[in-house]
């Protein structure tokens, strides 16, 4: 028994091979990923739910995520833009106790995943909103001091694992050939929906990171590139000069 198929016992079956069990095993064998098999994903410290199959979240976007909310204001206001699962966002809740938190997501399908992490990990939803739309369509005006973003950057020619392209959503991985589609889009409207002195921290492609960078310098914005916990080009941090 490999790794996955114990965590998947241990975690959803309590250790009992039921008919269930079976069912869930040979889910693994065809590839499909664990965190949908399991039904949830761990995400500093938090049980996320999967059940509209958004994006699965990853450990890299785990590790930016923590370096954000480690150093922001409890009382920021808190944008999670593209939020799938509302992984982003649930954690701000979580860590930072005075922070309104939005959630901006273009699929209506994952809004109710999305409400359901917030109430299954006991987070203050009095304190949540999710709205739906493509990107800052539906914030109106708003502004925020944290605009923390996990969009789809991939370039469509680019072969992942059949794990990846045959179960993830296609809209959280591809935008266009060279993958920064949507990261163009993000970079001309986010002057607008920033407050100066806050930051906004946009997931980016390791191959393409300097090109996304740019895009934001292109609008007279600071941008700089941080590696992940592997030492690879993961995120882009933007702020006003």
């Amino acid at each position: 028994m490999d790794r996955d198929e114990r965590w998947l016992l241990d975690e959803k079956y309590g250790g009992i091979k039921t008919p269930e069990y079976e069912i869930d095993e040979k889910r693994l064998a065809t590839g499909e990923p664990l965190g949908y098999v399991i039904g949830w994903q761990p995400f500093l410290g938090l049980k996320i739910f999967l059940d509209s199959h958004p994006l699965i979240p990853r450990p890299e976007t785990e590790w930016w995520v923590e370096q954000l909310l480690q150093n922001s204001p409890a009382t920021s206001t808190v944008l999670d833009l593209c939020a799938g699962s509302g992984a982003i966002g649930c954690a701000a809740l979580e860590k930072l106790p005075s922070a309104p938190v939005y959630f901006g997501e273009i699929d209506p399908t994952h809004e109710t995943t999305i409400q359901k992490n917030i109430q299954a990990n006991n987070l203050d939803a009095t304190r949540a909103e999710v709205r739906i739309g493509d990107l800052f369509t539906p914030f109106g005006d708003m502004k925020f001091d944290i605009i923390a973003a996990n969009p789809p950057y991939i370039p469509s020619g680019r072969t992942l694992e059949p794990s990846v392209t045959d179960y993830e959503p296609a809209l959280a991985l591809f935008s266009g050939d060279d993958g920064l589609d949507l990261m163009r889009r993000i970079a001309v409207e986010l002057p607008k929906h920033l407050t100066k002195s806050g930051r906004a921290w946009v997931e980016c492609d390791r191959a393409h990171a300097p090109a996304a960078r740019e895009l934001f310098v292109a609008q007279d914005l600071s941008a700089e590139i941080r590696t992940d916990q592997y030492s690879v080009p993961r995120v882009i941090v933007v702020s006003f000069p």
